[in-house]
């Protein structure tokens, strides 16, 4: 088996990353400073790169070496903490993880980006509709911005070391089924969420992101918005963006209830593949 350290595999999308690799054969290793039942546990603290370096090389009698990472753990949206906290957690905490990575030889890492580097919450309206990952980043708060210097220190270690694959995985709102039962009411309003133009990921599809990810077996870095195939919204897109984004482009048609959050680059050069839709857990309620 092919073994993975989780950063943040204790959250709600790690929990599902976490099952999701055990599942598929990997052996999995949580990093994280809460507990989690499913695999493995170590306390570690991401800002101290000492042990971040022993965390992927190598702890007593837990494992020694480390085939992959996946880096999860972050505040995981503005406003949590100041944002002075939010930036000296997060920023030097990925850079830890990608200096310890290369300085231990692993050469598979993937890591959590965010929708937020698209320009949300989309008061300043997009450039076009759907978004995808072909205009530079727009960050509008200090999460975002620390998530957009991730991506850049990712090309640069990728630049540093041709032999090193960094993915970014730019996550949108991260769900589980518990959470469907609320999505009906927001077709009331339109600006409830239209932050993100509506999108949403399943953790679950989620989980498959990061493993598709990992599995991609070419050098270099890479970015992919990572949302579900549908919006939360029952009401049709066209509808919604005459509403509130009437002057905003149309690079090109989209369903209905498509994602406004361009998931093509994922399907073409991952594989990813979204199974789960509020829709289904919602109809299976019903």
């Amino acid at each position: 088996m092919a073994r993975v350290v989780v950063t943040g595999g204790s959250g709600k999308l790690g929990r599902a990353v976490v099952s999701d690799l055990l599942e598929h054969g990997w052996e999995v290793h949580n990093l994280d400073r809460v507990p989690a039942d499913a695999c493995p546990y170590t306390r570690v603290d991401l800002t101290d790169y000492g042990q971040v370096v022993e965390a992927l090389t190598g702890i007593d009698d837990r494992y020694q070496d480390v085939d992959a990472v996946v880096h999860l753990a972050a505040i995981p949206a503005p406003g949590m903490t100041a944002n002075a906290t939010t930036f000296a957690n997060n920023v030097p905490s990925t850079y830890n993880v990608f200096a310890a990575a290369r300085l231990a030889g692993i050469r598979n890492v993937v890591w959590a980006s965010s929708e937020t580097v698209l320009g949300l919450p989309f008061e300043t309206p997009p450039p076009y509709v759907p978004v995808d990952e072909e205009y530079a980043g727009r960050p509008e708060s200090t999460y975002s911005l620390g998530k957009l210097l991730d991506e850049t220190m990712a090309a640069q270690f990728c630049r540093w070391d041709p032999e090193l694959k960094i993915i970014g995985l730019r996550f949108s709102n991260v769900m589980e089924p518990a959470e469907y039962a609320n999505f009906p009411a927001f077709d009331s309003d339109a600006r409830t969420r239209h932050w993100n133009l509506w999108s949403y990921i399943d953790a679950r599809d989620g989980a498959q992101a990061v493993r598709r990810a990992l599995e991609y077996d070419h050098p270099g870095f890479e970015v992919f918005i990572i949302a579900n195939a549908d919006t939360v919204m029952t009401r049709p897109n066209q509808e919604l963006l005459a509403e509130i984004y009437p002057n905003v482009p149309h690079k090109r048609e989209f369903g209905p209830n498509e994602t406004l959050l361009s998931i093509e680059k994922a399907r073409r050069i991952l594989g990813y593949d979204p199974q789960h839709s509020w829709r289904h857990q919602t109809n299976k309620e019903s």
